[in-house]
């Protein structure tokens, strides 16, 4: 047939002994994680457990981050404390902000799991001219030496994690409110 081609007859794909495209196991029953044979579970209709919001540093901890972070009603709350990292959560009520800080020692990672606001960041306190809108999923960084505020301009409180290497709160650090965070600094 005019426009149709064929294909080589001498054609065979590349074989190899090394390279296979064998299961590595034939036997998935004596397979030592037999989970693996479990159909998938959809937890999607499953009520969320409430997460206990306390610091589980320096031990191994796994949790889902996105939903201890909106649990989280405090103003900080160290959720992990290690020797060189820490992450807390934080809850900004509607129209507060963190308030100014530098970190001289450290740089910063801040993630948005809820709410809006803006970022502001600059080289000196009164001269902050970096700006930007922050959202859900949005991740901040901050430099070392960077003078920084996040401001909620949202209508609902803005929820965020922060990490934090080497930590920059004790073990253990809950502030309920921003101003327990003030006072505790003073001191």
């Amino acid at each position: 047939m005019k426009g149709i081609t064929t294909m080589n007859n001498n054609y065979k794909p590349y074989q190899s002994s090394y390279w296979s495209n064998q299961p590595m196991y034939n036997d998935y029953n004596s397979y030592q994680y037999p989970c693996w044979n479990n159909s998938p579970i959809d937890y999607s209709n499953f009520p969320k457990p409430l997460i206990k919001i306390k610091d589980y540093g320096p031990k191994p901890y796994v949790v889902n981050i996105e939903e201890a972070t909106k649990q989280n009603n405090t103003f900080r709350t160290a959720l992990w404390t290690g020797e060189y990292l820490q992450l807390t959560l934080m809850s900004i009520n509607v129209r507060d902000d963190i308030g100014l800080e530098v970190h001289h020692d450290h740089d910063q990672f801040i993630r948005i799991e809820e709410g809006q606001g803006i970022v502001k960041m600059g080289d000196e306190k009164n001269k902050l001219d970096f700006q930007e809108n922050i959202y859900d999923d949005y991740a901040i960084f901050i430099p070392a030496g960077k003078w920084h505020n996040l401001i909620n301009t949202g209508y609902k409180p803005l929820k965020l994690y922060s990490i934090y290497a080497p930590p920059e709160h004790p073990h253990g650090t809950v502030h309920k409110t921003k101003e327990d965070a003030e006072n505790y600094h003073k001191f």
